[in-house]
């Protein structure tokens, strides 16, 4: 069998929905199944040509767009609809796939519909977020405009379409199962890790730390990019009280993005400009010496529609290196930190229940093993991705009207 997969964007960009992909990819075709991958326009790196190999993988890519059209609201969206659904419907010839599985967002769903019609293939749309929230999220419409509703009622739509729906976690199955989609054609396959990929915190780089003035300091860390969901400026004033009562520790922001500007005025405001380091973007390749800095990480997300349904990755990456967490509650923690046990949660946008529960874990050195060891048994048990790709097999195998495909049809090749 081979499976087509369609992408907003994919590796060479680096990003949650890419390093989802990627580890999809790979579980698959270490099952023995046969992918092929196309993404659309708005995969903004450097266009190469119509096909490129990433880190062993090929895609197709759709040529970028050009012209007045482009840049024009609503119709540059339906650009990206159309330009996408000429060249599936041309890797489809070329490639003949079995089943076509579209990811997110909801425009990939509409261009592959309309290639499945065409060519009698069965659709199965993966749905890792809604556009909608996204959109709120960016800042570009609120909860409940016009355009709100509109691609809410787009999505619904595309929803009852689809042959078979897949989803990253619990939050959003409810939320399409709440839409009229029937309960049994929703699948969680939930986001995981490749823990081979993963080993337990090492030691900390002596000469890295003390270039980043964090030499005899506890470090509170987040890694990844300032979106203001991440909720960092919370983070920032919960400092003052930290420091009143552990005046050594520091916080250590690794990456960049929207919020950067935001946030290094908001040290400067609330005076703890000098006990904030702000790397900017470094390697992916140093990213794991940048982890070992940290004594504790931090993930306080604010509560919205976005935050409350979506599953990140980044908790499960630090649990598969066996680090301290802390992290608000909102419902896509909530899927994943068990409070005690593999992490700490606190009240979302609390920032002194924030503060407390981070002196209290690190006035309490004695429970950080029991919480490592928790985590790491987790993601080995739970959220591997071997156990999460599985999954598809029966869907795949329902698609293609068999109660469950053999390791080996599931190899052949249609070439």
């Amino acid at each position: 069998m081979r499976i087509l997969h369609v992408l907003d964007h994919s590796i060479p960009l680096h990003s949650g929905y890419t390093f989802r992909t990627r580890a999809i990819l790979a579980e698959q075709r270490r099952l023995g199944w046969e992918t092929e991958h196309v993404t659309g326009r708005k995969h903004i790196a450097a266009y190469t040509g119509p096909e490129e190999e990433v880190d062993g993988l090929h895609f197709f890519r759709t040529s970028p767009a050009s012209g007045l059209v482009s840049r024009l609201p609503l119709l540059n969206q339906i650009t990206v609809v159309t330009s996408l659904a000429r060249r599936l419907d041309a890797v489809c010839t070329q490639v003949r796939p079995d089943v076509l599985h579209a990811h997110s967002p909801v425009l990939n769903a509409l261009a592959a519909y309309q290639v499945a019609k065409k060519r009698k293939l069965p659709l199965l749309y993966e749905v890792r977020a809604f556009w909608e929230d996204a959109a709120v999220d960016h800042g570009s419409t609120h909860e409940g405009s016009l355009r709100y509703r509109a691609t809410r009622a787009l999505e619904t739509w595309m929803l009852r379409r689809a042959d078979a729906v897949t989803t990253i976690c619990e939050g959003l199955r409810a939320d399409i199962v709440a839409r009229g989609i029937d309960a049994d054609k929703v699948t969680v396959i939930p986001n995981a890790v490749d823990v081979s990929h993963f080993s337990i915190g090492g030691a900390p780089d002596a000469e890295l730390k003390r270039s980043l003035g964090l030499h005899g300091c506890r470090v509170l860390g987040f890694i990844g990019s300032f979106y203001a969901y991440e909720g960092l400026e919370l983070l920032l004033d919960a400092l003052p009280v930290i420091l009143g009562r552990a005046p050594d520790v520091r916080v250590l922001l690794v990456g960049g993005g929207p919020q950067e500007a935001a946030l290094k005025a908001r040290a400067e405001r609330l005076g703890v400009g000098a006990q904030v380091v702000f790397t900017g973007r470094v390697p992916h390749a140093e990213v794991t010496r940048y982890y070992d800095l940290v004594d504790v990480l931090c993930y306080p997300r604010l509560s919205m529609r976005l935050t409350e349904l979506v599953t990140p990755l980044k908790p499960l990456e630090a649990m598969a290196q066996g680090r301290l967490l802390v992290a608000s509650d909102v419902g896509g923690h909530r899927e994943l930190i068990r409070d005690g046990e593999t992490g700490v949660l606190f009240r979302a946008g609390d920032a002194t229940d924030l503060s407390r529960r981070v002196l209290d874990l690190l006035a309490a050195p004695e429970r950080w093993p029991v919480l490592r060891v928790a985590g790491r048994a987790f993601v080995e048990t739970e959220r591997n991705w071997a156990t999460s790709v599985a999954h598809y097999r029966s869907i795949y195998a329902r698609l293609m009207g068999t109660d469950e495909m053999p390791a080996a049809a599931l190899g052949m090749s249609r070439r």
